[in-house]
């Protein structure tokens, strides 16, 4: 099991990794209209990153309210998911559900897969929480000095972390069909939806590439000589592993 000082670093290291990116988000949304107050709200509040990305790029493109929303709430579905896989992990009081509940991000998730699952949700929840808030809260406040954010390459910083979270995925065959299905569908999509629907449509190309492969796993499994359970092993945990395979590494986004 990792010690305290392990996790706390580890999760520094996601805290930091994503508030890159979180000065961007502050940036892009006071530039956009927000100003600094309701960017800094919604990372309190809301905090969903790649939903707040989502919603400010409606809104930049000229998005209405209703459309930016339902974008946002769109990109946020997959928290619920998240939620049902660490209900049995974490076993929590009733008391602290809430709270958890709102540091449920890819990091702190995938944080939990592993070893020391409370303290590793706990630690990474907290820490990429305090470090998103500072981050958006500098970038508002520098990018409300800026006529224009993407002169300093602010615009770009979402798609770069993004790419940087998938690029240790793309070792195995599967995940590199699901990144040009879904580059394909989304650059498909685009002319036809309003800002930030074609993503979320596009994330359908991962159930469509990765079922048959999954399926073709799982047969080749079954013709091998099962294995024999160890005495010590740990028993399997319902729901651990909903992101095996998804998650795009230390600095996801929520």
């Amino acid at each position: 099991m990792r010690g305290t000082a392990a996790m706390v670093r580890d999760a520094l290291g996601v805290g930091i990794a994503v508030g890159a990116y979180g000065l961007s988000y502050g940036a892009l949304s006071a530039a956009a209209g927000l100003g600094v107050w309701k960017t800094q709200m919604l990372s309190l509040l809301m905090y969903g990153g790649s939903s707040q990305l989502a919603l400010v790029g409606v809104f930049a493109s000229g998005g209405s309210g209703l459309a930016a929303s339902a974008t946002a709430a769109l990109l946020g579905v997959r928290n619920l998911f998240y939620g049902l896989a660490l209900a049995p992990v974490l076993r929590l009081r009733p008391s602290r559900v809430l709270p958890a509940a709102h540091l449920v991000s890819d990091e702190s998730v995938a944080m939990a897969l592993g070893a020391g699952a409370r303290r590793a949700f706990w630690t990474t929840g907290l820490v990429v929480f305090v470090c998103w808030n500072a981050a958006t809260l500098a970038g508002a406040l520098g990018g409300s000095l800026l006529a224009d954010p993407a002169a300093l390459g602010l615009d770009a910083a979402p798609s770069a972390a993004f790419l940087a979270m998938v690029w240790p995925r793309l070792r195995e065959r599967a995940h590199r069909l699901v990144l040009a299905a879904a580059g394909a569908g989304a650059a498909a999509l685009t002319p036809l939806f309003s800002s930030g629907l074609p993503v979320v449509l596009a994330a359908s190309a991962a159930l469509i590439v990765l079922r048959p492969a999954r399926a073709g796993q799982a047969k080749r499994r079954g013709t091998a000589e099962p294995a024999r359970p160890r005495a010590d092993a740990e028993p399997d945990l319902p729901g651990r592993d909903i992101t095996a395979g998804t998650y795009d590494g230390a600095g996801g986004l929520r």
